[in-house]
């Protein structure tokens, strides 16, 4: 990992009540990495329960990050959650990264 890379843990209930200080503490780290490059990595292994705030919280952020030509991949993605953004047609939205192992 460079410094053109940084990680944030989503909570455990990415929603109504989390979504506020999520995205303003994302948006701050996007803002820090350099404009036209740069990755922000959401870390949603934690993340027991996503609800349609949350995903919408989701692509917030990755609207703001592609204002500035930056990239937000999704680590420990579950497969709620996998579903829930092909369902809704959002799995191109975001770059995915892949397990290894199992």
């Amino acid at each position: 990992m460079h410094d053109s890379t940084k990680v944030i843990v989503a909570p455990s209930h990415l929603g109504m009540e989390t979504r506020g200080e999520f995205r303003r503490s994302a948006v701050e780290l996007l803002d820090g990495l350099p404009e036209g490059s740069g990755c922000l990595i959401v870390d949603v292994s934690l993340s027991r329960l996503v609800d349609s705030a949350g995903l919408g919280t989701l692509i917030l952020i990755q609207q703001h990050a592609a204002g500035r030509r930056q990239t937000v991949r999704l680590r420990g993605i579950s497969e709620e959650l996998r579903l829930l953004l092909v369902l809704t047609k959002l799995e191109d939205m975001f770059e995915v990264e892949q397990r290894t192992g199992s």
